[in-house]
């Protein structure tokens, strides 16, 4: 089989970059052929301007450079993964135009709500969920607080649905989570176009067989980690208030535009340290008895989660999103603490510090269910399966 993978890198590198580079490099691992048509935000002059706003809703050179790869490479299907805002929507309509059928990896809820979050003041915000044209986003300049750049954004969404891409231009739309799957049903995406499979990663660390309960000839695992961006979707306001009240470490990991104020706020137990290679981020994760998830808004896929779980490292998550997705079977009460709710965490937090017996279970549980739903061979089975049903898929049928 023949993938033609099409990306549009971001300015700052995220989840999605990570997942597109993990997934071209395990895809050629499986013996799938691919190549890359990428294109990089970094080339954006501005966010706000109307020539951006009107090259999101179709692009000439994104059609033509399409248009060129499938011609070059001859793919069996063309995997999307971000098409906003060079490329445009326009890349559909070039691989229907050349007969090849189209997966298109839903990895945020841009097509949803124009700042991709479905976040607004600090919680999460369904108004645009249902609207064809995203007036509530544009009311509120939801993304990057400008009428203008939001106006691009819905106007991609708009483009797409319009333009017919969800009737004709896309044979498979992936979901990463039913929770996601959900949403995107509701936002007027077809049901039975969307299918849900895992991104297929290899987990740093997963690699060798993380010990449960503690590293093998080290000390006992301690204390707490935190792993992501510093910004203020991710919850650290509520974490860092709880954490006034344990009495255990918290190390946290990223960076971002919330660090120096963070830094301000923090208990001493707190330990901030930067961004970190991945390999120093497995080597936290097999040392730190609990991983906190705090997160204001739905996520998607949280990866951080997903390799938590093959590190067999339990993982306390705000309730309410994808995140119980992906523990799966692996989930439990004890788990889950209420989105913005500092109290709720300081009391989930200091209970699972204190139960080395239940912490060393609940990671022995997610690294099981890891192994069967999440690991590379699970991921790229149903990756496989995914793409034998967009070859299969010769025509669409209109949709109301």
């Amino acid at each position: 089989m023949r993938v033609l993978i099409v990306h549009e890198r971001y300015r700052q590198r995220g989840g999605e970059d990570v997942v597109v580079e993990s997934e071209t490099e395990l895809l050629a691992r499986y013996g799938v052929e691919t190549d890359l048509l990428t294109a990089d935000n970094a080339a954006i002059d501005g966010g706000g301007s109307l020539g951006l706003a009107v090259g999101a809703l179709w692009s000439r050179s994104g059609y033509a450079s399409t248009r060129a790869a499938i011609a070059r490479f001859r793919p069996d299907i063309v995997h999307v993964h971000n098409s906003f805002p060079l490329l445009s929507a326009s890349v559909f309509d070039a691989a229907r135009s050349m007969n090849v059928p189209v997966v298109q990896t839903l990895h945020n809820y841009r097509l949803l709500c124009p700042n991709a979050l479905l976040l607004r003041d600090g919680a999460p915000c369904e108004a645009c969920v249902g609207q064809t044209f995203k007036w509530s986003g544009l009311r509120h300049g939801c993304y990057r607080g400008s009428r203008a750049a939001t106006a691009a954004v819905a106007g991609y969404a708009l483009s797409q649905r319009l333009g017919g891409v969800h009737r004709r231009g896309v044979a498979v739309y992936h979901a990463l989570t039913p929770f996601a799957a959900g949403l995107f049903a509701r936002g007027g995406i077809p049901a039975d176009r969307i299918a849900v499979r895992p991104p297929l990663l290899d987990y740093p660390s997963a690699r060798g067989g993380a010990a449960v309960g503690h590293p093998a000839g080290g000390p006992p695992r301690a204390g707490a980690l935190f792993v992501g961006r510093l910004s203020p979707e991710k919850g650290l306001d509520t974490l860092l208030s709880a954490w006034r009240g344990v009495d255990a470490p918290l190390d946290i990991i990223g960076d971002g535009p919330d660090m120096d104020r963070l830094r301000g706020m923090a208990p001493r137990q707190v330990r901030f340290h930067g961004t970190q290679p991945a390999a120093t981020v497995a080597q936290a994760m097999a040392r730190a008895a609990l991983l906190v998830f705090p997160s204001l808004c739905y996520e998607n896929f949280p990866l951080v989660v997903a390799e938590a779980m093959a590190a067999g490292l339990p993982a306390l998550c705000a309730g309410g999103g994808a995140a119980a997705d992906v523990l799966g079977e692996a989930g439990d009460p004890r788990l889950f603490a209420r989105p913005g709710d500092a109290e709720d965490w300081r009391r989930k937090a200091v209970a699972l510090l204190a139960d080395r017996c239940a912490l060393a279970s609940l990671g022995a549980r997610g690294r099981d269910s890891w192994e069967r739903r999440l690991a590379p061979d699970a991921a790229f089975a149903a990756t496989l399966a995914l793409y034998r049903r967009a070859l299969r898929v010769s025509s669409f049928s209109p949709v109301p």
